[in-house]
């Protein structure tokens, strides 16, 4: 580290007889030294305000070897510094000078820290777009070749990232060293570097001439695809995206496809879940043909394989694969070639939590027959929870195949959802009952819906009556008076004399919710009777819903008139 007297700590630098304009770069040397870390960190984001006091020369000579020598804080600090750093060209004197930047920023993605390094390596991206060539390959690449033979696997991270921005303007024998290097982190010791080369092959092969794609970076991205480590394996498939753009269609087929072939198929399913996920993008990369003959086999295979994260990524790019296909054969393939392989309760659960979105791609009228049969097995699931999942989607289900198709087809599984044995599904399926009430009105809930509800008020099961119940407190709102008053209000009112305690009181409860539904005649001649002989109940808890109910304003104020 500097001396003290050489940074303006020494006598005089503070006041005095000294020179005042020493005075900032104290203060910073003070703060820095603080055990308050809150106070540290406040100093490194007033830099440039130091900066613009002590002016560009000062800055160079002393601010800046400061810095480098004091590597040393907490990574809250060093992250601030990393990215002050990075705007810092124009305080040390403007492009000519933006070498004198790389020092402290060189120590910074060598830290322990994650974080800490990447900004630098961002900052150092930065910076070097402000160099001349002359510069870049005198002050930039040397500390680039510094990082990449580093002794610690932090600093051969990091320089994977520099890489790629000053490839483009080196002369060719720099760029050769420059090659060369990138190939040996590919091949380091280290699975951490191996990552990290791995994360930025495919940035950096855009930067290369395409001879040098072909003949340097498939074979490490060959190399990198059938790494012993899946998290590098994995990060490969990413880079193929930007490799397979750079390619023509017959150096795809024989240079990359052997290779995501192989990854489509990895035994880790973290890889198969990459593949799946960025099958999008894939797709576009590779073109028409190369889809129909590989890529289209392969993704048939994802949606079947045995993991379910892989299944679910797979499902979520149907939408995307149906827009990227020929517009002449997107039906064909869809119906013939994804549809049939979607097996798995997930991945049809997720097509149809999709069904607008791929309704747009083929149309609902194939589609409906093709996903019926789906939609019907997962309806009567053995597992709860994929029951419960469908019927979640049975509105969205209505409002895309219309009212017709579903009374036909789906209606009778509403039904049916109605007397599970799970609780959870009786209470989603009358949920659900409101929700098509919503969606096709109140016509069609008169004539389809609430006779078959109704109906369930005689079942010998008591907890399908009282499903008859939380039925009708759903509908009764949606329905509004008339049907309520008329149709409902009667049923609930004969459920009164019930001879199971349970069904008695949920009519108290219900004759409670409804009652705001209900004209004061209804309330005074019907209901209020009913809940005067409830309050009487030998049963404590009828009695006391019942009570409950007569005290709630809806009926206690209609019974005031």
């Amino acid at each position: 580290m500097a001396g003290a007297s050489e940074l303006g700590t020494g006598p005089g630098a503070a006041g005095g007889d000294g020179d005042d304009s020493l005075y900032p770069i104290a203060v910073l040397i003070d703060e820095l030294r603080n055990e308050d870390v809150q106070l540290r960190l406040n100093s490194i984001k007033k830099l440039s305000t130091i900066a613009l006091a002590l002016g560009v020369e000062r800055t160079r000579s002393e601010l800046l070897p400061f810095l480098t020598d004091t590597i040393y804080d907490e990574d809250e600090v060093l992250l601030a510094l990393a990215e002050q750093l990075g705007n810092f060209t124009g305080l040390v004197g403007g492009p000519d000078f933006a070498h004198c930047l790389l020092p402290p920023l060189e120590n910074l993605a060598t830290v322990e820290e994650t974080v800490v390094r990447d900004k630098a390596v961002e900052s150092l991206r930065q910076i070097s777009q402000e160099h001349t060539p002359v510069a870049l390959e005198a002050y930039f690449v040397p500390l680039v070749k510094r990082l990449a033979s580093g002794d610690w696997f932090t600093s051969r991270t990091s320089a994977c990232g520099l890489f790629s921005v000053c490839y483009p303007r080196a002369s060719n024998a720099v760029k050769a060293e420059i090659r060369q290097q990138f190939r040996s982190l590919c091949s380091d010791d280290t699975p951490m570097v191996r990552r990290a080369a791995a994360s930025k092959l495919g940035e950096f092969a855009k930067v290369l001439e395409l001879d040098s794609v072909k003949s340097e970076i498939v074979p490490l991205f060959t190399s990198l695809a059938s790494d012993e480590q899946d998290s590098v394996r994995l990060l490969a498939v990413e880079a193929c995206v930007s490799i397979a753009q750079l390619l023509s269609q017959d150096d795809l087929e024989t240079l990359v496809m052997p290779t995501l072939r192989q990854a489509a198929e990895d035994k880790s399913w973290r890889v198969r879940y990459m593949v799946a996920d960025r099958f999008s993008e894939l797709q576009k990369a590779m073109g028409p043909k190369i889809t129909l003959n590989d890529l289209i086999p392969a993704f048939q295979n994802l949606l079947k394989d045995c993991e379910a994260e892989v299944r679910a990524a797979a499902a979520h790019k149907v939408k995307e694969l149906g827009e990227n296909l020929p517009i002449e054969d997107r039906e064909t393939i869809i119906m013939n070639q994804i549809l049939p392989y979607i097996k798995c309760p997930e991945v049809r659960l997720n097509i149809i939590s999709n069904l607008d979105c791929v309704n747009e791609v083929i149309g609902i009228r194939q589609l409906s027959q093709s996903l019926l049969p789906a939609i019907v097995e997962l309806a009567e699931d053995a597992k709860w929870r994929v029951r419960l999942a469908i019927i979640e989607y049975m509105p969205l289900l209505a409002g895309q195949l219309g009212v017709e198709f579903f009374d036909e087809k789906l209606n009778s599984l509403c039904m049916a959802w109605l007397v599970d044995h799970v609780y959870a599904i009786r209470e989603a399926a009358t949920n659900n009952l409101m929700k098509l009430v919503q969606k096709f009105g109140t016509e069609w809930a008169q004539n389809t819906i609430v006779p078959k509800v109704l109906v369930m008020a005689n079942d010998p099961n008591y907890l399908h009556r009282m499903t008859t119940l939380f039925c009708i407190n759903a509908l009764s709102e949606a329905c509004g008076q008339e049907i309520t008053t008329k149709q409902m209000l009667p049923i609930v009112l004969k459920m009164a004399g019930d001879q199971v305690a349970n069904v008695r009181f949920n009519v108290a409860k219900s004759l409670q919710k409804i009652g705001p539904i209900l004209d004061t005649n209804a309330l005074q001649g019907e209901v209020k009777p009913v809940l005067q002989k409830l309050g009487q109940d030998e049963d404590m808890d009828v009695k006391y819903f019942a009570q409950e109910a007569i005290s709630g304003t809806s009926v206690s104020v209609a019974w005031r008139y």
